[in-house]
């Protein structure tokens, strides 16, 4: 069983991302790309079909399914493979929904190919890895609970940089105005702040939200 090659899904609505993947993958020894996918949906349903060990998977695939959605869709079935996140975007915002969904490893677009090779095998044999980056993050959100942003604070803050009233956040997140208004009053507690302005601007600042 050990010199079984590890079979792999690339998801990515990128067509020149997944070529690239896979130049660099099937360069590798073991390692086989039996498919590819251009949405998070598509991903869900041919990693269903029992033939993947790892699945590449990108967080951005423009309308549609997300793919911290698509990671929990597919490892919510009992020996399903393995999702590696491949992207460019390590902010909590991110980071910490995909992780929740089941994945077992993060990774940055911007690895080196040794390192892209070394993580999927890691993940393939059940193991964890994590970009740099992400891990400083989830390091300093465990040494400093106090200041770490809960996923509903994150996003609350996030529709705030898209310009939302709290109405509207509120009708977004189906929650009411008050919810909103307390969320945000915790964020401001937490980053030491006391504007939405202060507040957006910290959170970029230190990688909590995208800009």
């Amino acid at each position: 069983m050990t010199d079984m090659p590890i079979r792999l899904l690339l998801a990515d609505d990128h067509p020149v991302v997944r070529a690239g993947l896979r130049a660099v993958l099937e360069t590798e020894p073991g390692l086989v790309v039996v498919a590819e996918a251009a949405t998070a949906e598509d991903a869900v349903a041919r990693a269903a079909q029992g033939d993947i060990d790892v699945v590449l998977m990108d967080l951005q695939f423009g309308a549609g399914m997300t793919g911290a959605e698509a990671t929990a869709a597919i490892t919510a079935h009992p020996g399903a493979p393995r999702v590696l996140i491949v992207t460019t975007y390590d902010t909590d915002a991110d980071t910490l929904p995909a992780i929740e969904a089941g994945a077992t490893g993060y990774l940055l677009k911007d690895a080196l190919p040794e390192d892209l090779a070394a993580a999927v095998r890691t993940a393939a044999a059940g193991r964890t890895t994590l970009a740099p980056a992400v891990a400083d993050r989830l390091l300093h959100r465990m040494r400093m609970p106090d200041m770490a942003l809960t996923r509903r604070e994150i996003e609350v803050l996030t529709l705030v940089a898209d310009g939302l009233s709290n109405r509207a956040i509120a009708a977004r997140l189906h929650l009411t105005e008050g919810t909103v208004k307390s969320h945000l009053a915790r964020c401001y507690t937490k980053l030491g702040v006391d504007s939405r302005t202060a507040a957006v601007a910290t959170a970029t600042d230190l990688g909590l939200i995208r800009r």
